[in-house]
Order: C-alpha cells, then sequence, then structure tokens
C-alpha cells in the first residue's frame, strides 16, 4: 500500500490526525522506504496494531487472522519461497483446491499478489494479520538455520574435528582448517540465529574442565541453550575469531572485536564480542546490539512522569551536568542516548566519547576510545574543549581527570552527559568526592542524578493475579494502608514467552534532582545515608519505590521487585 495511500485512509477513518500522519511520513523519509509507514505508527504508540488490522480487514472486505492460534502445514509453507516471503511480507495458510489462501500485513499489495499467483499457479485469497505475527510466522515455519539435533547429528560422526590435545602446542593452521568445517560453521549460525529469534541481549560461549556450554542472556537472565560437544571448543571459538577479525594464535590476552551480519528485509545485526583467557580455554560474550529496537522515546522508557518531567528539564538547561549510574546492562547508554536524541539539533555540537560506540547517529560526532593509542576519556574530553561543543556525552567517568575536566566544562558553560558506576543517586555525591572533585564543585557542577535498574515485564498474555502475603508487601515498602488492596501478577508462562511468564524489559529509576537541600549537605560534607534520608522527604522517589510503582501498575512481578531492587533504610 502507497504509504500516503493508507495514511490518507486513516486521517479519513479519525483514527490519526493529519499532524501525526505528516510526523510519521518524515520520519519514514529519515528511516527508508524499507521501513512501512505502520510500522512507524505503531511504534510511536499512534494506533495499536489490533485496530490497524481491524481497518485493514474492514476497508478492503478480507477477514483477519491470528497466526499464533494456528499451526501450518509444512506443504503448504513450500507454496511460497522464502525470498518471496520475507520481500513482501506474506505467510501462505491454507491451501483448499486451486487457491491458496495468504497472511498479509498489506491486503492492498496487488504487486504481491500477482507474483504469488504466477509464482504458485493458486488462485490467491488475502487474510490480513499483524506485521508483527507475519515476522514470527516466518522465523518460525522458514527456519534457515540447521536445527540443534541436525547439526549435533553431523559432528557425531566427525571425530577428526578435534583439533588440539595439549593447550600449548596449537597447531594454526589445522584450527584454521577446522572453523571452515560445515558443522563447525553451521554450529556458529545456529547459535547467533538463535539468540536473536529468542531476543537475546548476550551469548556466552563458557569452557570448563570437563564441559562447553552456550548460555543466552534473556530480558536479563541467562538461560542454558546448548552443551557442544568439547571436541569443538577451539574450533567454535576460533570461527568466532575470525568472523570478530581477531587474532586466532593469540590466546592468552583479552581481545575486543564486531561481528556484522545482514538479516532478511535488509536489517543489519552487530555483534559486540569480547574474548577472554580463562583457566578452561577462552571464554567468548557476544553482546548484540540491533539497532533497530532500540528505543530513544524517553515517554517509553518506564520513568514516572515526574521524575520524567525532572529528566528533560535538567537536560535541557544550557550548562551542568547529568550523570546516569547503574551496573552493567541496566540501560545506561539508552537513557544518554535517549536524551541526545532528544537534544540533537542542527543548532547544537554534540560530541560523544564512547568506548565502545554502540550505536551510530547522524548529527552526533561520537569519538571511539583506544587507550593502547593515549585515546582516554580524559583525552577526548580535552579535544572536544577546543572544539566549539555544546553539549558534551562521555562513556564513563573512571577517574579524576576525566572527572575534573567533565566538572570545569559543565561549570564553563556546557552540557555533560556521563555514567558512573554506583549503587544508587545518592552514592554517586560520595563517589565523585572519593575520586577526588571538592564538595563545592560537585555541588555546583552536577544538575541531576538519575539511578537506574531493568526488571522484566509480566508477560501480557499469560498474566494472572498472584496472592502476596500483607506482612510481605509491607516489609517490601508498601504503606499499611494501601498493603490491603495492593494487586500484584505474574506470568504463568505460554508460548510467547517461552514459558518464563515474562516478556520485555521495564526500567525502575530514582531521579534525584540537585536541590538547594542537597547542595547544602553535600557542601557540609553529608554521608550517602544522610543525603538519602533527605532527598526521600523531598519527595524523591527511591528504586525500590519505582519498582513497587510498576509493581502497582501491574507493569512487573512481585519477585522482580525483590530481584533487583533493596529495601529502604
Amino acid at each position: 500500500m502507497q504509504s500516503s495511500r493508507l495514511g490518507d485512509l486513516l486521517v479519513r477513518n479519525n483514527l490519526i490526525t493529519r499532524e501525526q500522519l505528516s510526523a510519521a511520513l518524515e520520519e519514514q523519509k529519515q528511516a527508508g522506504s524499507q521501513v512501512r509507514l505502520g510500522t512507524i505508527l505503531i511504534r510511536n504508540s499512534i494506533i495499536t496494531e489490533e485496530d490497524l488490522v481491524s481497518f485493514l480487514s474492514k476497508q478492503y472486505g478480507v477477514p483477519s487472522i491470528s497466526l499464533s492460534e494456528v499451526e501450518i502445514d509444512p506443504a503448504v509453507i513450500k507454496t511460497v519461497p522464502v525470498d518471496v516471503a520475507q520481500k513482501y511480507q506474506v505467510v501462505p495458510v491454507n491451501r483448499a483446491g486451486g487457491t491458496l489462501i495468504v497472511a498479509m500485513s498489506d491486503p492492498s499489495n496487488i504487486f504481491a499478489v500477482d507474483d504469488i499467483r504466477f509464482m504458485t499457479g493458486f488462485s490467491i485469497e488475502v487474510v490480513v494479520a499483524p506485521e508483527s505475527a507475519i515476522k514470527s510466522a516466518i522465523d518460525k515455519y522458514y527456519d534457515q538455520s540447521a536445527s540443534l539435533a541436525d547439526v549435533m547429528s553431523d559432528i557425531e560422526g566427525l571425530e577428526d574435528l578435534e583439533v588440539v590435545g595439549d593447550e600449548e602446542d596449537v597447531d594454526i593452521s589445522s584450527l584454521e582448517r577446522a572453523t571452515e568445517d560445515a558443522p563447525v560453521v553451521k554450529l556458529v549460525n545456529l547459535i547467533l540465529t538463535d539468540a536473536i529469534k529468542k531476543k537475546a541481549s548476550d551469548i556466552h560461549i563458557e569452557p570448563y574442565e570437563r564441559t562447553f556450554r552456550v548460555r543466552y542472556r534473556i530480558d536479563g537472565v541467562l538461560y542454558e541453550a546448548m552443551k557442544p560437544p568439547m571436541k569443538l571448543k577451539n574450533a567454535i571459538t576460533s570461527r568466532i575469531k575470525i568472523m570478530s577479525e581477531l587474532d586466532i594464535a593469540e590466546r592468552r590476552l583479552p581481545q575486543d572485536g564486531r561481528i556484522k551480519i545482514k538479516l532478511g528485509g535488509g536489517k543489519d545485526m552487530d555483534f559486540r564480542v569480547s574474548v577472554l583467557p580463562t583457566l578452561f580455554g577462552e571464554k567468548i560474550v557476544l553482546r548484540l546490539l540491533d539497532k533497530s529496537n532500540l528505543q530513544l522515546d524517553m515517554t517509553k522508557l518506564g520513568y514516572e512522569t515526574d521524575a520524567l518531567a525532572h529528566f528533560q528539564a535538567e537536560i535541557h538547561k544550557p550548562f551542568g551536568m547529568v550523570l546516569v549510574t547503574g551496573p552493567t546492562g541496566s540501560g545506561k547508554t539508552v537513557s544518554l542516548y535517549s536524551a541526545l536524541s532528544e537534544l540533537n539539533k542542527v543548532t547544537e555540537n554534540i560530541s560523544t566519547a564512547e568506548d565502545p560506540v554502540e550505536f551510530n547517529f547522524a548529527g552526533i560526532n561520537q569519538v571511539q576510545m583506544h587507550e593502547d593509542i593515549g585515546l582516554t576519556f580524559a583525552a577526548a574530553l580535552r579535544a572536544f574543549l577546543r572544539q566549539d561543543p555544546d553539549i558534551i556525552m562521555i562513556g564513563e567517568i573512571r577517574d579524576f581527570e576525566t572527572a575534573e575536566i567533565a566538572v570545569k566544562a559543565a561549570l564553563t558553560g556546557h552540557m555533560v552527559l556521563s555514567t558512573l558506576h554506583t549503587n544508587d543517586a545518592p552514592a554517586t555525591i560520595n563517589r565523585l568526592l572519593n575520586m577526588g572533585i571538592e564538595p563545592f564543585l560537585v555541588a555546583s557542577a552536577v544538575n541531576l542524578i538519575t539511578a537506574q535498574r531493568l526488571a522484566r515485564r509480566v508477560c501480557s498474555e499469560c498474566k494472572v493475579v498472584e496472592e502476596v502475603p500483607v506482612k510481605a508487601l509491607i516489609a517490601a515498602g508498601v504503606p499499611k494502608e494501601e498493603a490491603e488492596e495492593f494487586v500484584c501478577y505474574h506470568g504463568t508462562g505460554c508460548p510467547k514467552c517461552n514459558g518464563t511468564g515474562f516478556k520485555g524489559r521495564v526500567g525502575f529509576y530514582q531521579v534525584m534532582p540537585m536541590l538547594e537541600e542537597i547542595r547544602e549537605l553535600i557542601l557540609n560534607g553529608a554521608n550517602t545515608a544522610e543525603i538519602k534520608r533527605e532527598s526521600m522527604r523531598l519527595g524523591i522517589k527511591t528504586m525500590r519505590q519505582s519498582g513497587l510503582t510498576k509493581l502497582k501498575e501491574g507493569v512487573t512481578s512481585f519477585e522482580e521487585v525483590l530481584r533487583v531492587t533493596v529495601a529502604d533504610d
């Protein structure tokens, strides 16, 4: 369907406004024609997927279908090749005599219908389904990677693939040959594609004395995916190192690299690769970087209304420092990128120092750190100050030198965004002081500190009420007057969430603006506990309170709140 035609129809039926259509068309223009207008409207919560499907069904007089509730015959799937299914986003559903029923997200695409009719020789009957459901069905039924069972059965017969005996005496040429063996290539491809399909954020490939295992981190929790044969340990490791353009002969030092692969529909996926020598071989961790799923709308990250208002107000100030804190994998980078995305205007000169640069953005000058040649955060920051900057983002403040330059930049007319590793927002003050920054500089330079954690969302498909004792709720921090009426939810497990009861993640946030009372405490040498008590008195939510708010809203479960936050003193 022509994007403007779909948009005009939606406007005419009062499902979206003309202004929303114009904004979506502009976003489509920037993203490229391969991104559908409907996808943009759904992603920006302008219209729901269900409403769009219902509208298309009525508009074109075709029935809608729930693909998750039907099991398609493999013989029917074979009638439409995978490249055609991906190109037109269609799935053959059933065949009745000379008629083939196909599910489409765009029932007006007559070119797709004509192509499939010509290719298959069948009459084509169209049903409409959500684009996300069609993509899931293509992944499910057109599985181009071999199954684990198939790969393992191939491997069992190849005894000669064991390429090393003594760890200290590796034949590099035989190792290189082994990495090209079909079963090894298939197995590595399977690991990467399976992780993408399961929406994993990280892949851990771990050698031990007697076992070799692969784990995926899904929604923040590690799950064991497979245990490849020990004899393939070095071949698999070397295969990934070759794909990452790393040195397969170097097995004593850590190495970092990157893999970029192309998926169907013109989509790319990046893997950030880290290799670490351990007692029984090299452990590899691959971080999946999917720019298409990068959520940069701050209103959708999970900030409470007041907290978001504070955060947005402070990043729009002409100078000062905004700090985001939390452990590795807590979404700090996404929060900073969201802030930069909001600040990214043609009138602003924005420079970032990152290690590594995870995603690249048009209009922002991003610099990759190389400590081995002296390009550190401090060195990059000094260079930025000679480049007429307006906004500076530093990947992480790790030492006194970086902190000192950042504070001076914040005090001399620049907006500085950065991250630190601390447990909560008040602890960040003491972290800066321990680095050697004077209290009066911290009090003057810092505008706001936000601490965050990511918790798993309860699966919407299998969500049910959970009975939690009132005493447990009160002990967790729920006010006594609310505890009796508090309703909690958890997931029972279903195919959509792979039986875990959780699907996706949401942020818990402690957003602490530098109020005058807190500045006074810093100047008077107050400790972390005193600053935390004062911030709570001033109405600033702690991480636990933010989690309980999400629990009350039915977004997450009681066990998740306890897992990722600590009780307030």
